[in-house]
Parts: structure tokens; C-alpha cells; sequence
């Protein structure tokens, strides 16, 4: 069965390159961000990779804990730091999990449930383990986005669709297109207008059933 947006993710043991781990225990209270790779040593997962060390402060401010996957074992996942460390000019100090019985990549239905790897498999045998899921501390399953082989993932999306989460989850509201921090947020339907008056103040009415608003400071 797919998974799908709030579902309780799986839990799982591991090993990653930092140790192993419980993955319910490991998010504990924080929000978290699972992304995974088909191999290790390949060009555009480095570059994401990279990408990711980079941002750590940004997760960290947001109380999220960031973890990759990769169908590797953990000394590829130590040699292949190096390298994503070289590129991305920074530290890389989240955990890669050695996913080599591909648990992982099955139970959050990134492989076909019977697959297994081909001796001396290429990274277009594991091409479809190319996701990024976003968990709450609930654990619940909160965004998930799955990409080709060929486009990079774009980790300012994954950051703003996170602010756009944690915003809704705090306060109630939802986010239009485009959303970043800082805009209006819609209010949802289910708010009549006099009480999205008493929580918000003024509000803008665009259509019967679209309304936006600031939040609160």
C-alpha cells in the first residue's frame, strides 16, 4: 500500500554512517526530512547532498532533523562525505542510511515491493529512490515530491515547503501558491467570518469561500 500524507511513517532500525539508529526515536520531538538517493558517487546526488550541508543552519532553526538514504553500505557512505563535503564546501553532518536490504526503500514504497538489487548494480537500477519526505513529530507523513534521475531537487523548495507546513500546523491556516514567509495565508473555509475577525483582525475577502490574511505577530 502507498504511503500517504498522514500516515504514521514507518519505523525502522538502521545503520548510517553515524551509527545506528531507531527512526521513530531518532525524530523524537523534532520535525525531520528523509531524502533519498539511488547510489552513492553519482554527480547529481552529490551536488544535492551538498546542497542540503549547506542549509544546516536553516534546519536546525526550524527544529528539523535532516537524514539521507542511499542503497550503499556505510564505508561508501564515509568515502562518499568527502566528496560532498569537497563540493558543497561545508560540513556534512546529517546521517546517510546504509540501506543495502532495501527495508528502507521498500517500506516507503520507493521500490517495487519484490525488487532486489542485481549484482554490481548501476544507479539506474535503483533509479526510482528519489523522494523527499517531509514527517512531523507526530510521525505522520506531512509532503512527500519524487524526481527523475536527471533534475536535481531543488532543497530552497523543500525549505520553503517546510516554513509553509510548520506555519499551517502552528496556526491554522493554509498557504496560497507561491507562498513564502512573511505573506498573506489563506483562511481556511471551515472559519466563519466572525471568528476569523476575533483570531486574525482584518482579513480580505477575494472570493465567498477565499480569504487572506497577516498573521498575527
Amino acid at each position: 500500500m502507498s504511503l500517504r500524507i498522514n500516515d504514521i511513517v514507518p519505523n525502522f532500525t538502521a545503520v548510517t554512517d553515524k551509527g545506528s539508529i531507531n527512526f521513530h526515536d531518532w525524530i523524537g520531538n523534532s520535525w525531520a526530512i528523509l531524502f533519498s538517493h539511488p547510489k552513492d558517487f553519482t554527480p547529481v546526488c552529490t551536488t544535492e547532498f551538498g546542497a542540503v550541508a549547506q542549509l544546516n543552519d536553516e534546519w536546525a532553526a526550524r527544529n528539523t532533523k535532516v537524514i539521507g538514504v542511499s542503497v550503499d553500505g556505510v564505508e561508501d557512505h564515509k568515502g562518499w562525505k568527502k566528496d560532498i563535503e569537497h563540493f558543497g564546501g561545508t560540513e556534512a553532518g546529517f546521517p546517510i542510511i546504509a540501506d543495502t536490504d532495501l527495508e528502507v526503500s521498500k517500506a516507503f514504497d520507493m521500490l517495487p515491493g519484490g525488487f532486489d538489487l542485481p549484482q554490481n548494480p548501476t544507479p539506474a537500477d535503483s533509479q526510482t529512490v528519489r523522494s523527499v519526505f517531509i514527517i512531523g513529530p507526530d510521525k505522520q507523513l506531512k509532503l512527500s515530491m519524487t524526481y527523475p534521475m536527471n533534475v536535481g531537487r531543488n532543497f530552497a523548495e523543500v525549505l520553503r515547503a517546510l516554513d509553509a507546513l510548520q506555519v499551517a500546523a502552528s496556526n491554522g491556516v493554509a498557504t496560497p501558491a507561491n507562498w513564502t514567509p512573511g505573506a498573506d495565508v489563506v483562511i481556511p473555509t471551515a472559519v466563519n467570518d466572525e471568528d476569523a475577525k476575533a483570531k486574525f483582525g482584518s482579513f480580505t475577502t477575494h472570493l465567498p469561500y477565499l480569504r487572506t490574511t497577516k498573521l498575527p505577530s
